[in-house]
């Protein structure tokens, strides 16, 4: 009898010690939105879903600071309930190890030279839905994808990545970030796309920090990101936000300029504007205008004239 005990209780603690060194964290956002949206001469109401996800994340310690980490995300339309991207985990899937040399990742996952710069100043709604910037140019491939991040140093990390060819072309993307006090720096490349060799992008942002106020700007130079042949084209954007207790007043303009290789006008204007009011941590609602006033006619007209008035609600668990 005494045997027994002393060896479930030494089995109870080799239990209580893995649970403890290993985590999984159940999260997710759900986004949605009633809009008015004119596109080109049509009017219409619509549900719009704001990149809703749920997702799973772990992390297990293996020991001299080293950890092994999993994370995989699906995207699911809130409007209607069905599965918003083609494959179930396509949001991301991907395997970590980290430690003191940085991390290593494996899998599926956004490149991180869109969240340095782009998504970093996406402040109203974090690049989602109809406000999101409609002129940035993402080259990158998520699948089959093998990175590396450096530990901080001196407040600056580093990403680079490479898909595996599995029978197709490879593509590349780096990001830097760098963070000092209110002041947060941020840079993006990327090459190549499938059935596309010629595609590549490099960005630049800036997002500073003063009390209530704060300012962000992006700048993007891509080559046929649009489509093969278009040749060179600078978009730009500014936001800024400003904060009164939990509502928060953001605006936003961007602006893209012709492709170089495209006859004629193709150049457009994007801004919004938008309210946010935060009843806790985790939810909120808003409401935005938003607007893109396409330059191009015909075969120019890149991104289409579109407007919408929305009301929405997040919340975040």
């Amino acid at each position: 009898m005494q045997r027994s005990l002393i060896i479930a209780a030494v089995l109870a603690s080799v239990g209580a010690s893995a649970q403890a060194q290993s985590t999984v964290n159940v999260y997710g956002r759900l986004n949605v939105t009633i809009e008015r949206q004119k596109i080109g001469n049509t009017n219409d109401t619509r549900m719009v879903n704001n990149a809703s996800r749920f997702g799973l994340r772990g992390s297990e310690d293996l020991g001299g600071g080293m950890k092994a980490g999993f994370q995989i995300e699906h995207g699911f339309n809130i409007a209607n309930g069905t599965q918003s991207q083609g494959a179930f985990w396509a949001r991301q899937s991907e395997v970590n190890l980290s430690g003191g040399f940085g991390m290593v990742r494996l899998g599926n996952f956004t490149s991180e030279a869109y969240y340095a710069t782009s998504d970093y100043i996406g402040m109203h709604n974090h690049e989602t839905g109809t406000s999101s910037d409609a002129f940035y140019a993402y080259i990158g491939r998520n699948t089959d994808k093998v990175a590396y991040r450096t530990p901080s140093i001196g407040g600056a990390t580093l990403e680079g990545a490479v898909t595996a060819g599995n029978g197709g072309e490879r593509t590349y993307d780096v990001a830097l970030n760098y963070d000092a006090g209110p002041l947060h720096l941020g840079a993006g490349y990327e090459k190549s796309a499938p059935n596309n060799k010629n595609a590549e992008q490099f960005a630049v942002r800036a997002l500073y920090e003063m009390g209530a106020f704060t300012i962000a700007g992006t700048i993007q130079r891509d080559t046929d990101g649009y489509g093969i042949g278009f040749g060179d084209r600078t978009n730009w954007r500014v936001a800024g936000m400003y904060t009164m207790g939990k509502t928060e007043l953001h605006a936003n303009y961007g602006h893209a300029g012709d492709y170089s290789r495209r006859a004629g006008n193709n150049e457009a204007d994007q801004f919004t504007f938008g309210i946010n009011q935060n009843l806790s941590k985790r939810t909120k609602v808003y409401a935005f205008y938003t607007k893109v006033d396409d330059k191009g006619v015909g075969a120019n007209a890149i991104y289409g004239d579109f407007s919408s008035v929305a009301l929405g609600v997040r919340h975040n668990f």
